[in-house]
């Protein structure tokens, strides 16, 4: 084999192991009963000072009633005011900050949220559709936690997305998966109609399979 020809080769096998790496993190089979927390692999998804790890979820490993994350936030950095159909509990494990939480966001907006001290050991959890965000407010420490989610508010269908409410996809289709999405608010007061949607979530986009359409 000459030099051309074994560049080549490496290029098509580096692409194919790419590829099937993929592949595997979009895989809801052959995941390992017991898996070490420090293998799994970190991204921030753009967002500078955050890394978030999917330990157990729906699209990564076929959950159906509950997500697991463990997420860790340098010094000053935050989640943006949100809202979602489901229940959350954090567990922290280190470091220190400030949750903020609305609770009047049954209205037509979050409002003025209340504010609570987390520290390590702490555990708190946030009641569905209440608008919140988490602060690492601590100069000098990571804030780092395990996040609990309650099963993903909709299900993606063969050629729809339905609310999970929705017993079944209907119409012959099937159930490929659950998904989840959120509310994003630029600030306490902003209508909720004004809330920009994201589904999916940041960390599910890569495997997230848009449903396909019915031909003509």
């Amino acid at each position: 084999m000459g030099g051309r020809e074994t560049v080549i080769f490496l290029a098509l096998t580096l692409l194919f192991c790419l590829k099937a790496a993929e592949a595997s993190q979009c895989s809801t089979h052959g995941v390992p009963l017991v898996r070490n927390i420090s293998e799994l692999p970190p991204d921030n998804y753009g967002r500078p000072g955050f890394s978030h790890s999917t330990i157990a979820g729906s699209l990564l490993h076929g959950m159906k009633e509950v997500e697991v994350w463990f997420e860790t936030f340098a010094p000053g950095s935050r989640t943006p005011i949100h809202r979602h159909s489901c229940e959350e509990v954090f567990v922290v494990l280190k470091g220190s900050g400030t949750l903020y939480v609305a609770s009047n966001s049954h209205l037509k907006y979050p409002g003025q949220p209340q504010e609570f001290s987390i520290f390590a050991n702490s555990t708190f959890h946030v009641p569905v559709n209440d608008a919140h965000h988490v602060w690492n407010t601590n100069q000098d420490e990571d804030l780092q936690f395990l996040v609990i989610i309650s099963r993903p508010p909709m299900k993606v269908c063969r050629h729809k997305v339905v609310l999970l409410k929705t017993s079944t996809c209907g119409g012959g289709d099937h159930l490929q998966h659950y998904a989840r999405s959120l509310f994003i608010y630029d600030d306490w007061f902003m209508p909720h109609i004004a809330a920009n949607l994201k589904f999916p979530i940041y960390w599910d986009e890569q495997c997230f399979q848009t449903p396909a359409k019915d031909e003509l």
